[in-house]
């Protein structure tokens, strides 16, 4: 079994920054892919960033040159920097492991509790 919790979001003004973590325990050896979703109100999930243990990114494209993730392996830690937000950035961001991408497509593996992110005007 694994367990992801994560932390950091808050409310910032537009053109702030903020981190995001999330830590992984409990069974993690089947954790290859992990991922940073988002849900703003009335809308779809969507996959903002995702990483493997052996390190390649990808980004949606609406974050691109604006957000970072990156993953501590001796930590069991993976993090979303945020940095240049948007009012459109508000929702709430969930972390996402699974053993293999094709898990993670049909909506399997492990979530988080999620954290809510609020950018201001």
């Amino acid at each position: 079994q694994v367990q992801l919790v994560e932390s950091g979001g808050g409310l910032v003004q537009a053109g702030g920054s903020l981190r995001l973590s999330c830590a992984a325990s409990g069974s993690i050896f089947s954790i290859n892919a992990m991922g940073w979703y988002r849900q703003a109100p009335g809308k779809q999930r969507e996959l903002v960033a995702a990483i493997t243990s052996g390190g390649s990114t990808n980004y949606a494209d609406s974050v691109k040159g604006r957000f970072t993730i990156s993953r501590d392996n001796a930590k069991n830690t993976v993090y979303l920097q945020m940095n240049s937000l948007k009012p459109e950035d508000t929702a709430v961001y969930y972390c996402h492991g699974a053993a293999a991408t094709w898990i993670a497509a049909v909506g399997g593996g492990s979530w988080g509790q999620g954290t809510q992110v609020t950018v201001s005007s």
